[in-house]
């Protein structure tokens, strides 16, 4: 979750600083700052000594100097922080001199705007209960403080850590973990870059035709049911990965009328060709299989409206990407997918495949979730719905 955070931070234009008693920087993103203070470790071999004779009910002498050599090092690194966020040191046993220090800070005020991230509270573990005592400094793990901005990561926390301070659940920010889409569908750098600059994680349909531009392919049709997705109130985005053919004028004549038709249909946020992403109007986009590939993953549909099709290859790709198939009476689909894609007929008015679109997607669970997870709990989307506000 911290690297997940950092990620996030550094995209946004946040100088990251990480403090940890153990590490390695270059296991963290270019650009991000370490900090090692091995008396923060729980691990380290003084705070386990310590840590022995606090889980007995001990508090030893030692307890406070150790406080102080943990102040000493940290003071400078938070004073340079406007935003700090601390990882279970709040509410967990493991450090206590590391808790009571940042307690100081925030006293002092060197901590200006201090964020709790709480994922486990000790006093109301059963494995850890009886780890902790009456008293300081054990009291600071279920003290709560106006100063901090408290967050846990389910409903179910939030509720936990309400009780354990006796205050009102509104206290407490949840947000949830997220996924790293790259890292969890395996995109390549060029197809994730390509994804987000379509847009397809706002989506709240993505349908892909991975087909080149040429009349056979009935374009037109399929932008007639975008616009009626559209005016049932959904926002879709519809993606055509193949390119016209420059060295033929009838084909990129026929292009040039899609681009228009889309501008006066009014699908130009909706609707995009691969081929204009390229880095200017002379070297315009060509993906590669494997950008194709990452282009499925992302998809909620396949969309095959063909006046006709020798075979109809995307077909296979879909079942074998585990992606929906909604297509014309085209072989692949009539021959090998009979049952296992929704065959409709491109004569029905467009607003009926709309209706069969959404309800293909609507009725199926996997779908549903996919596109719920795409949209909402993604860190990107959960870092600007829900840390980017809590930061100054």
């Amino acid at each position: 979750m911290i690297l997940a955070h950092i990620k996030q931070f550094n995209q946004a234009g946040y100088h990251t600083i990480v403090v940890a008693g153990r590490g390695d920087k270059a296991s963290l993103p270019d650009g991000t700052e370490f900090i090692e203070i091995p008396e923060i470790d729980s691990l380290n071999p003084g705070i386990q000594e310590l840590n022995q004779q606090l889980e007995k009910g001990i508090l030893l002498r030692e307890f406070d100097s150790l406080v102080i050599r943990i102040v000493d090092q940290l003071r400078q690194p938070l004073k340079e922080c406007d935003n700090v966020i601390v990882h279970n040191i709040l509410t967990k046993h493991f450090n206590l001199p590391l808790t009571a220090a940042i307690c100081q800070f925030l006293d002092e005020g060197v901590i200006r705007n201090g964020i709790a991230w709480c994922h486990d509270f000790t006093w109301t573990s059963p494995h850890s209960r009886s780890k902790v005592h009456p008293g300081y400094p054990w009291d600071l793990l279920r003290t709560y403080r106006e100063d901090l901005t408290y967050v846990v990561v389910s409903k179910e926390r939030q509720q936990g850590l309400a009780d354990l301070f006796n205050c009102g659940m509104e206290s407490i920010n949840v947000i949830y973990n997220g996924v790293d889409v790259q890292e969890m569908l395996g995109l390549s750098r060029e197809g994730s870059e390509l994804v987000y600059r379509l847009g397809m994680f706002e989506s709240d349909l993505n349908i892909l035709m991975p087909v080149r531009v040429t009349n056979a392919k009935n374009i037109e049709y399929a932008f007639e049911v975008l616009s009626a997705l559209k005016a049932y109130g959904k926002s879709p985005k519809l993606v055509l990965t193949g390119p016209p053919d420059p060295h033929d004028s009838h084909s990129m004549k026929y292009y040039q009328s899609l681009i228009d038709n889309r501008k006066r249909m009014d699908l130009e946020s909706e609707m995009h060709f691969v081929y204009e992403f390229g880095s200017d109007i002379n070297h315009p986009r060509m993906i590669d299989n494997r950008e194709v590939g990452d282009l499925y993953r992302v998809s909620d549909v396949i969309f095959m409206p063909s006046h006709r099709e020798g075979f109809g290859m995307p077909v296979l790709e879909a079942g074998l990407a585990g992606v929906p198939v909604m297509s014309s009476e085209i072989p692949a689909a009539k021959e090998i997918a009979l049952k296992d894609c929704l065959i409709f007929d491109i004569s029905q008015e467009p607003g009926k495949t709309a209706n069969m679109l959404i309800d293909l997607i609507e009725e199926n669970p996997i779908s549903r979730l996919r596109i719920t997870v795409r949209k909402e709990y993604t860190w990107k989307a959960i870092f600007e719905r829900k840390i980017a506000p809590l930061l100054v």
